[in-house]
């Protein structure tokens, strides 16, 4: 083939145009004191501009659309919409036209085409419209690969395509912090950054929970009957900007009874987002699966079912306590009580509990009484295990204001 052949020309012309949504006019207002020389000729000529919005001069942004200028910034989890023309621009009739787009990624190439048949004919002066749509889900380099083949009149077949080259940004910056209440609550910070350059409109922001998992929403204050969101009723995050979710966890009632399930990794549940930028075009995001490492208990697990806020110095209260065996074998437990310096149980010492089965639990009363006004410290618990000779020491199990009834409640 030689090649200074020059270039074959096609009966057939491509044309691609991305579809986005215009944006408000923008105009930079020019402004001086009346005192200064021009007076109010700046202001007049604001108030005449057909542009601006009236009473609001000064403000930046105008009540006219402006249609995109360039192909713009497409973000992960907003859709990409791209208009696909082929015209006939030759004086002869073309047949077995077919269209393809094929979207090319780092993982994977998709066909986009609405139709994948062959257009019988295609007269001078017509053309083939089709709009493609797609939820770009990759970040990084997309290459969407439009082809066409048809045959002239005269039975020659001919083939073409062209290539277009865009980039997917990332638009949120997604944080995660785990803290592990002292109970089987499990409390979920989410920090969400908006890394583009326009305020978005954050429409949902919410935990979808694994099967284990019942959750809560914190992210709202009540206000009556309803709640109210705490990022008020206009839930708009800056550029650049960075929001808190916080969500409660708590095990169902099935898995919260079985003590080994809560050892090691669980997966907690994943998070779905969803916002609108400029005129309305929407984004959705989706975390992968949410994991945290489980606090370990041990063999043996002391919880406070129940435990009064607040009582009276040198006056007997109740707490309930819940033991847990988390281990593999049978344990034959043996309480002991230790008094501290402000705390004194009440009861016997060195007491049976008896023998408790791999994942079971007993609930205890215990009695105790504090000497000491203010924030104190429950501690002084301990398990043996007969079988195993093996000791479990507990402090700090768990905190109580004590204050005095003839000197007012202050802890």
């Amino acid at each position: 083939m030689d090649v200074n052949q020059a270039k074959q020309e096609h009966l057939l012309a491509l044309k691609v145009m991305r579809l986005t949504k215009p944006t408000l006019f923008t105009n930079m207002p020019v402004t001086c004191e009346d005192r200064d020389l021009p007076g109010d000729l700046f202001s007049q000529l604001m108030r005449e501009d057909p542009s601006t919005i009236k009473g609001a001069e000064a403000l930046m942004l105008g009540e006219m659309l402006t249609l995109p200028q360039n192909f713009g910034n497409i973000f992960l989890g907003e859709t990409f919409s791209s208009y696909i023309s082929v015209h006939n621009d030759s004086n002869q009739v073309v047949k077995d036209i077919l269209v393809k787009a094929d979207l090319q990624t780092s993982s994977q190439r998709l066909n986009l085409s609405a139709s994948n048949s062959a257009v019988t004919e295609l007269k001078p002066e017509c053309c083939i419209d089709d709009v493609i749509h797609h939820e770009v889900k990759e970040i990084g380099t997309h290459i969407l690969v439009c082809a066409v083949s048809y045959t002239t009149q005269y039975g020659e077949k001919l083939y073409f395509r062209k290539f277009f080259k865009f980039q997917v940004l990332k638009p949120l910056d997604v944080k995660t912090k785990f803290y592990n209440a002292e109970t089987d609550e499990v409390f979920l910070e989410a920090q969400i950054q908006n890394i583009t350059t326009s305020p978005m409109f954050m429409e949902k922001v919410s935990l979808e929970p694994s099967m284990m998992y019942n959750v809560t929403e914190l992210n709202t204050v009540a206000s009556g009957d309803l709640g109210e969101s705490t990022f008020g009723k206009m839930s708009y995050l800056q550029p650049l900007d960075t929001r808190q979710y916080l969500y409660c966890l708590k095990p169902k009632p099935e898995f919260a009874e079985k003590a080994g399930i809560i050892k090691g990794v669980t997966v907690i549940g994943k998070l779905d987002i969803v916002w609108k930028t400029n005129l309305g075009e929407r984004g959705r995001l989706q975390t992968s699966q949410l994991q945290r490492m489980a606090p370990g208990y041990g063999d043996i697990r002391l919880s406070l079912e129940m435990i009064p806020d607040t009582v009276n110095l040198e006056e007997p209260f109740d707490i309930i306590c819940k033991i847990t065996n988390c281990s593999e074998r049978t344990m034959d437990l043996v309480l002991e009580m230790c008094n501290t310096r402000s705390v004194h149980w009440c009861g016997v010492s060195g007491r049976q509990l008896g023998k408790v089965s791999p994942s079971a639990f007993l609930t205890l009363p215990l009695k105790l009484l504090s000497s000491v006004q203010g924030l104190q410290s429950i501690s002084g618990l301990r398990l043996t295990d007969t079988f195993l000779k093996r000791t479990y020491e507990y402090d700090d199990i768990a905190q109580v204001c004590v204050v005095c009834p003839y000197m007012g409640n202050e802890c």
